[in-house]
C-alpha cells in the first residue's frame, strides 16, 4: 500500500492493536469482570505477567507494522500513536479509560529508546520521592514532547511526542 493508502492502513492498524484489551479478555476467561482501572495482579501472576508482556508488544508491533504498511518511519509513528489512543479508551471497555501504561512504553521503546528514557527521568524521579502515580504521569507527558526536540527527531517526531501525551493524559 503506497501513499495516502499506506498511512491510511497504519492508522488503522495501529488502532485496531492497541484496542486489544487483554486484561479485559484475561478476566472474562475467569469470569470476573474488568473495567480497566482494577489492580492486574488480581488476576493471577501468570495471566497479569501475560497481560504486561501482551500490552508492551502490542506497543511495538503496532510501530512495526505502521512502518511496513506506510513503507515509511512516519507510519511507525501514527500508528504508534493511534495505538497508544485505542490502548488509553478502548471500544471493547466503552472508551472507558484504562489503567496500563505498557502499549504505550511499547510504543517508545520500538520508535526511539533514548526517548523512553529522557522523558522517564523526571517522572521516575518524582515517582521516587512522592510515591504517587499522577504528577509522575503528568511529569511524563509533559517531558515527552521537550525530550523529542532535545533528540532532534524533526517535526513528525514532536507530532508523535505531542499526540503521545495527550494520550497519556
Amino acid at each position: 500500500v503506497d501513499g495516502d493508502g499506506g498511512m491510511a492502513a497504519a492508522l488503522l492498524a495501529g488502532y485496531l492493536m492497541g484496542s486489544l484489551p487483554f486484561a479485559f479478555w484475561f478476566a472474562a476467561l475467569q469470569g470476573k469482570a474488568w473495567s480497566g482501572r482494577e489492580p492486574l495482579w488480581r488476576l493471577g501472576p501468570v495471566p497479569a505477567g501475560l497481560v504486561l508482556l501482551l500490552d508492551f508488544a502490542k506497543g511495538v508491533f503496532a510501530v512495526a507494522l505502521g512502518e511496513f504498511l506506510a513503507r515509511d518511519y512516519t507510519g511507525g509513528l501514527a500508528a504508534g500513536a493511534a495505538a497508544a489512543f485505542a490502548h488509553a479508551l478502548s471500544p471493547w471497555l466503552g472508551l472507558r479509560r484504562a489503567g496500563s501504561l505498557l502499549a504505550p512504553l511499547g510504543v517508545l521503546f520500538a520508535v526511539d529508546p533514548r526517548l523512553l528514557l529522557l522523558a522517564g527521568l523526571p517522572a521516575g524521579v518524582l515517582l521516587l520521592a512522592g510515591r504517587k502515580a499522577h504528577p509522575a504521569l503528568l511529569a511524563f507527558a509533559l517531558a515527552l514532547p521537550l525530550a523529542a526536540l532535545l533528540l532532534g527527531g524533526g517535526q513528525a517526531h514532536l507530532l508523535f511526542a505531542l499526540a503521545l501525551s495527550l494520550a497519556l493524559l
